[in-house]
């Protein structure tokens, strides 16, 4: 019975960590969803500028002019690199699903087969 119960604790933590990395990356999207709804505030903002507007970069306490075209180039570069790390997160999330499910399963049928013996 002893031997049970060290593997139902064994697998309840093994699931409790599952639980924390999927918070984990869960947080991780959120941040990522924040930083493309910004950057595709600016790209919105980019579209409503006439051609010869000046566009002025925040470095720390300066502002600095930028050029147009790279200003929106590193906004769609950041919206790419945004978007696959989303994709990336996305995945990472349902394989951690998947892993909490079968030792979901896996506790239950170590419970049962404990209550069965018992």
């Amino acid at each position: 019975m002893a031997q049970v119960q060290a593997r139902l604790q064994a697998l309840s933590e093994e699931f409790t960590k599952l639980q924390k990395d999927l918070q984990d990356v869960v947080q991780s999207r959120q941040k990522l969803e924040a930083q493309k709804q910004e950057n595709l505030g600016v790209q919105k903002e980019f579209s409503k500028l006439k051609d010869d507007e000046t566009i002025y970069k925040l470095i720390g306490p300066v502002l600095l002019k930028q050029d147009r075209v790279d200003a929106e180039s590193t906004v769609n570069g950041r919206l790419e690199f945004i978007s696959k790390e989303i994709s990336r997160l996305e995945t990472q999330i349902k394989e951690v699903q998947t892993k909490m499910e079968k030792k979901k399963d896996e506790i239950v049928q170590v419970q049962t087969a404990a209550q069965g013996a018992a």
